[in-house]
């Protein structure tokens, strides 16, 4: 264990977390993506896991030490519902206010079509399985900056 760490950031996520530079995604995924075929196509090519927890419990432990882009319009987006884009799901709705706790203000997250996610997610820095059992529990997060300490 570490000070100040959420426990459910193990040693491997942890070091993909640090080693993301800015700009770069990272898919938190449910039990239903195709996890493990597409992480081997990620930058990073292999499968991290946070097992045994929702999406939303899995994004406030990556967001308590990661920020997400403000220089981009949308720095986290959802899987859409096939056939319903503009539907949001109880899931989605969970994970939005985790990102807006950690950010400390309202950011809504971009939709992004089924088809186009894993594109996206191939193309990603990292894929992190989780055990996320409802459908459309898939969101993209963009890699931010820490502006350095005042001196």
């Amino acid at each position: 264990m570490l000070k100040s760490l959420d426990p459910l950031l193990n040693a491997d996520v942890l070091y993909a977390l640090r080693a993301m530079g800015h700009g770069d995604d990272l898919i938190i995924c449910d039990t239903n993506f195709p996890a493990d075929s597409v992480a081997k196509q990620t930058v990073h090519g292999k499968l991290l896991r946070i097992d045994g927890v929702s999406s939303a419990r899995a994004a406030r432990a990556i967001l308590s030490v990661m920020p997400l882009d403000s220089f981009v319009e949308k720095p986290a987006g959802r899987m859409e519902v096939v056939g319903k884009p503009t539907e949001v799901l109880p899931v989605m709705t969970e994970v939005q206010a985790e990102i807006d706790k950690a950010e400390g203000r309202s950011w809504p997250m971009g939709s992004i079509e089924r088809f186009a996610f894993y594109d996206l997610a191939k193309k990603a820095y990292c894929v992190i399985a989780t055990g996320e059992t409802r459908f459309y529990g898939c969101f993209v997060f963009k890699k931010g900056v820490i502006p350095p300490a005042a001196a």
